[in-house]
């Protein structure tokens, strides 16, 4: 699934590390349905963030996490 979106091999533990930390986080505060589907709108958080640079898994999961809720606040009040 991940190779299929353009992420080198290397990466793939990267991304499901980061979006794992992201997601446990988001589906515990509510933010996300508590269930096993994957959350695509994070996945492409977690994926930009990698494109951009970012490589570091504990930083590219609050990277992603604070973009998501900024993104779901901006929702809101549109």
């Amino acid at each position: 699934m991940l190779v299929e979106r353009g992420l080198q091999a290397m990466n793939v533990e990267l991304v499901s590390e980061a979006y794992a930390i992201a997601a446990n986080y988001l589906r515990r505060s509510g933010a996300i349905a508590d269930s096993l589907v994957t959350d695509e709108r994070l996945l492409g958080i977690v994926v930009k963030l990698i494109q951009h640079g970012e490589f570091n898994k504990i930083r590219l999961a609050n990277k992603a996490i604070t973009w998501f809720e900024t993104q779901s606040e901006a929702r809101a009040v549109a």
